[in-house]
């Protein structure tokens, strides 16, 4: 959704739960209604290691922070326990809070009300919009509701700001959603990505890239680099296109595969792979 609203990749995505780990700021510049700040953080859940407990930690800070909340929810009438949790954490803020149901281009429009509904009975929403970030589906409805709550002050950002994300972290973030995408269901959550190096050739158009995927388990490493290194060239390829277009010049990717045992639990780690809590 932030991704459609600012017109530019910034986040990853994937279909796997916990995929934001980080919260990123993006920035929307009208130059007539004003300049709106996202700041998407993790989803909410219940931490089962010291990373998941720093995702939450940055979420649920960041609830008092802003001047409104968007929260995203999939088309469903079942709220669970995961979803009530949230809710409850919404109940201990004054913010108002919009409800985006979201991906409703795979609903059946008939049951859009029933929906809403069923989320109405659970918390007094601000608004609720459906939406269709994929197919472009009220974007610009989301856009003005969040400028219905935003406070007059300065601009503070220059209007070409997009982002306040190095680009170093953004393309480490591509290497992972590759990865998230192309690797099995018990891999992903145990992976993170390191930039060892980031340079530009003096001479001719080109980035040399080279990272190393972290990885809990010897077991894992193999499964990454795959067979003859082909799950390994899949993910890199992949990844080099999205950071060539974000760059708008061509790259040339290295990537390697370290494992560092149990690393979501090792203060130290999450810290050097750029999960401080400090800057919570």
């Amino acid at each position: 959704l932030m991704n459609h609203l600012i017109g530019q990749k910034i986040a990853i995505t994937s279909n796997k739960p916990q995929t934001t780990r980080n919260r990123i700021q993006t920035v929307y510049t009208d130059m007539e209604r004003g300049q709106i700040v996202f700041l998407d953080t993790p989803g909410i859940h219940k931490a089962k290691n010291k990373l998941g407990e720093y995702m939450v930690n940055v979420a649920e800070r960041t609830l008092n922070e802003v001047d409104v909340i968007l929260w995203l929810v999939e088309p469903s009438t079942f709220i669970g326990a995961g979803e009530r949790h949230i809710v409850e954490q919404l109940k201990k803020t004054k913010t108002p809070v919009i409800l985006i149901i979201n991906k409703i281009d795979k609903a059946d429009k008939k049951e859009i009300i029933k929906y809403m509904d069923a989320y109405r009975k659970v918390y007094d929403f601000a608004e609720i919009i459906p939406v269709s970030a994929l197919r472009s589906v009220n974007m610009d409805t989301v856009i003005e509701s969040i400028f219905k709550y935003l406070p007059y002050g300065p601009q503070f950002y220059d209007e070409d700001t997009v982002t306040d994300q190095p680009q170093r972290q953004i393309v480490a973030e591509m290497i992972r959603e590759k990865a998230l995408r192309c690797l099995e269901e018990e891999i992903p959550h145990g992976i993170a990505v390191s930039i060892e190096k980031m340079t530009e050739r003096k001479h001719g158009n080109i980035c040399d890239i080279e990272a190393t995927i972290i990885c809990e388990r010897d077991s894992h490493k193999g499964i990454i680099i795959g067979k003859g290194g082909q799950m390994l060239r899949r993910i890199g390829s992949q990844a080099r296109r999205d950071i060539e277009e974000m760059l708008e010049e061509k790259v040339n990717l290295q990537l390697w595969v370290k494992v560092k045992k149990d690393w979501r639990d090792s203060d130290f780690m999450i810290k050097n792979f750029g999960y401080d809590k400090k800057e919570i």
